[in-house]
């Protein structure tokens, strides 16, 4: 047993209790095991949630409705036909089924 399961929430100081109030406090002193003294990044939510929302626009894309998806979703119009574009070439250089990679290791 370490000192740091005993550790209490009074024992941080407010920028450290802010911290484990948001995330609790044993996911606190699992976060310090692993990560003390490292820098970490929390990413911003629409970075997040990107590929989410490019599947969606994708998914609700109909050939014809760039001007109606760049509204709903607030993004330039050119935006969302680049998303569209990637999402297409994505498809597009998926191996086909049962199709070998020169680059396969388990062969």
């Amino acid at each position: 047993m370490s000192l740091l399961d005993e550790l209490t929430i009074e024992d941080l100081d407010d920028n450290q209790r802010e911290l484990a109030d948001c995330i609790g406090l044993e996911a606190y002193k699992k976060l310090v095991k692993r990560y003390a003294g490292e820098p970490i990044t929390v990413r911003m939510p629409d970075r997040l949630t990107l590929r989410l929302r490019n599947e969606r626009i994708f998914a609700e894309f109909n050939g014809c409705n760039y001007k109606e998806l760049s509204k709903q979703y607030g993004l330039h119009e050119r935006t969302i036909r680049k998303i569209i574009s990637m999402m297409y070439d994505e498809i597009r250089n998926q191996p086909l089924e049962g199709q070998i990679s020169f680059y396969n290791e388990e062969v």
